[in-house]
């Protein structure tokens, strides 16, 4: 097995740190999960170190000076960065790099690491009301951060075609399996006309759907 950065990105909602944590959990003698390093304060049950490594922004922005990121990227008034000393660690010990990560910083690791040394996917439910749903459930999020993301999750979608492979998180145990083969595969690239079809009518009903959260948010708040 050759060693290469497997790449995650999805809009938040979208399950690709399920994904990560079960790839992980279920192989670990294959993959070396790269802890992110983030300016965000920790949610419920997440430990420093394990989920990521917690930073304070100026700490963060000197690791940033001193050319310690492979990639960092702004998201939602955070910092969030990949260590270039937890990717050398999880190479040198002969196993795929799991990232878990957004959009700009998956371009970055492209730019640094093409393929086939790193792959990308890109992570979606196949309904978009789903992600709604997810964003809703988490405790943590006010109604203003959830309509945040979902604008965000429009721009997220145009980048999706971008990304070397495509899975849609309906069953966890299948995208877990798709995650597995295609780090260890070929790194085609999503170019079928149904999956840009696809991709094009999701963000269709993405913008819907927070459509209907704006309507939502302008009648409570009427």
């Amino acid at each position: 097995m050759t060693p290469r950065i497997t790449v995650l990105s999805a809009p938040s909602g979208g399950g690709k740190t399920t994904i990560a944590r079960a790839v992980r959990d279920q192989h670990p003698d294959r993959f070396g999960f790269s802890v992110s390093a983030t300016t965000r304060k920790p949610r419920e049950g997440e430990r420093d170190g394990v989920d990521y490594h917690f930073q304070k922004r100026t700490q963060f922005l000197e690791g940033v000076g001193a050319g310690k990121f492979l990639e960092y990227a702004e998201y939602g008034g955070e910092l969030y960065g990949t260590l270039k000393s937890e990717v050398e660690k999880v190479l040198t010990s002969g196993k795929h790099v799991l990232l878990d990560i957004e959009v700009e910083g998956a371009r970055q690791v492209r730019q640094q690491y093409a393929p086939p040394r790193s792959v990308s996917i890109f992570i979606l439910p196949s309904d978009p009301r789903v992600l709604l749903d997810r964003l809703r459930q988490r405790k943590s999020e006010s109604i203003d951060q959830i309509r945040w993301r979902l604008d965000r999750a429009g721009y997220e979608m145009e980048q999706a075609l971008s990304f070397d492979r495509l899975i849609r998180n309906d069953d966890l145990a299948t995208a877990v399996t798709e995650v597995v083969s295609i780090a260890d595969g070929s790194a085609g690239r999503v170019r079928d006309e149904k999956d840009r079809e696809w991709i094009i009518n999701y963000g269709r009903g993405l913008q819907r759907e927070a459509q209907r959260l704006y309507d939502e948010l302008h009648h409570q708040k009427g």
